[in-house]
């Protein structure tokens, strides 16, 4: 229960308190899919066209999951600002009112997805023969993507408070479960594709439980309650939700678009190649989200001292964010080279697709150490409260950048050329992301210690 003082002038040592505990959730985090792609692939004589069904299954996933970041990391950034201006009770209020989002966003979910699954599956790059496997998966996982939302969104004002390392025990709490209830559905039960979705969302139960239960506690900062709710507190948590909304909800639209055009120019190989680009993304997942982890988990510390209009603090923590952000991709850049065939094995026993595979992997690794900047300016304009900014710069990596590249690529190179859009995509939106936010830092700032206005 005891936290770092987020207006604390030992910015480091607090950045590194929030950052580590993040981080190291979100690399958990990453078993939920990876793990449940890993025993998928591994299922005897149809593992690997199972494996591309559940691939096909990631862009709904992680359109769930965008929803819990706009409600969760549109809200927490305004939650820690009320705290910073001493109005505890203001940010109670935008708990209360993010908790009503969640359930309703959820149900809304449920009921769109469950009736359109056969064409937004389709749509998505399934074939005659994957869709089979990716109808079982998302019959089970949309059925429960309340605890998903859930969970992702609550624990996001968990961290807000301060407390990462609650944050991160809500994350492991459903990855170790995943982990152990997998093989037990999958390979005990017989339940194959379907066993592994019980699992997932069984452990996404588990997680929301917790989250629900520590933000009740009467030693919890900010508990959780009802009433309050207000349209316009919830049309603040979504202007500020926008950006981390569309840099997940794109992420939908890049796989999808990746698995149609691997399908198109793969030509009989298709399937094969959606099964590579499920190898693939997957492993960018274990260098992004960690990533992901640092900048939304030092959050809390840019946002509450932007409410306390404390300028100073704000760019000393931005410094230590880049710095973490950047040291970190370094170091995955390196160990990249050593881990690609132990994880690519992992996933497949096919010598082609493993080949194909670690291609992918080391060209998606050309970008990434540049892409450090584009997330921690990026989500550092999201903790200012400059939303405008934040998903100009993401639409920009996304739909300009990345979509473009990935349609023009495979079709004048051929169909491994598609991996070379993500590094062209993330060079040049750090570049973009860096001049930006050198131009416009001085000026947010200094709007902010001139008014006296609450922030909501």
């Amino acid at each position: 229960m005891k936290t770092p003082d987020l207006g604390s002038k030992n910015v480091l040592r607090t950045s590194l308190k929030l950052a580590v505990p993040a981080m190291v959730a979100q690399f958990v985090n990453v078993l939920y899919s990876i793990v449940d792609r890993i025993f998928v692939g591994n299922m005897a004589e149809i593992g690997d066209l199972a494996l591309a069904g559940v691939g096909v299954c990631a862009p709904v996933t992680t359109l769930i999951t965008s929803f819990a970041s706009l409600v969760g990391i549109g809200g927490a950034p305004i939650f820690a600002m009320s705290m910073g201006e001493g109005r505890n009770d203001n940010a109670r209020k935008i708990l209360s009112n993010a908790l009503l989002m969640l359930i309703i966003i959820a149900a809304c979910l449920t009921a769109v997805i469950l009736p359109l699954l056969k064409p937004l599956l389709m749509t998505f790059g399934a074939s005659e023969n994957t869709y089979p496997f990716a109808r079982e998966y998302m019959l089970v996982y949309a059925s429960g993507c309340v605890f998903a939302v859930l969970s992702a969104g609550l624990n996001q004002f968990i961290t807000a408070q301060g407390y990462s390392g609650v944050a991160m025990a809500t994350v492991c709490i459903g990855a170790v479960t995943n982990v152990g209830l997998d093989p037990l559905f999958i390979f005990t039960f017989d339940m194959g594709v379907t066993g592994a979705a019980a699992a997932t969302v069984l452990s996404q139960g588990i997680s929301a439980v917790f989250v629900t239960v520590f933000l009740l506690l009467p030693k919890t900062k900010v508990r959780l309650s009802l009433g309050g709710y207000s349209g316009k507190t919830m049309l603040c948590i979504v202007k500020m939700g926008l950006s981390p909304f569309f840099i997940t909800a794109t992420d939908s639209v890049i796989i999808i678009v990746l698995n149609a055009v691997v399908q198109k120019y793969g030509g009989a190989d298709g399937d094969m190649w959606v099964t590579v680009a499920t190898i693939v993304q997957a492993f960018l997942t274990l260098i992004t989200m960690p990533m992901l982890g640092i900048t939304t988990g030092t959050q809390p510390v840019l946002s509450y001292n932007y409410g306390a209009r404390n300028s100073a603090l704000i760019k000393k923590a931005e410094k230590i964010i880049v710095l973490m952000c950047l040291s970190f991709t370094t170091v995955m850049f390196a160990l990249s080279w050593a881990i690609e065939k132990p994880f690519v094995s992992l996933f497949t026993n096919d010598p082609v697709i493993a080949q194909n595979s670690i291609d992918g992997i080391r060209k998606y690794m050309i970008g990434i150490i540049p892409l450090a900047l584009q997330y921690a300016f990026v989500d550092g304009l999201t903790a200012l409260g400059q939303p405008k900014f934040a998903f100009t710069l993401s639409i920009t990596r996304k739909l300009v950048l990345l979509l473009s590249l990935t349609f023009a690529l495979p079709a004048i190179y051929g169909v491994s050329a598609v991996f070379y859009a993500e590094p062209a995509a993330d060079i040049a939106s750090a570049c973009l992301s860096t001049a930006t936010f050198a131009l416009v830092i001085n000026r947010i700032l200094k709007k902010r210690e001139q008014s006296a206005d609450d922030i909501i």
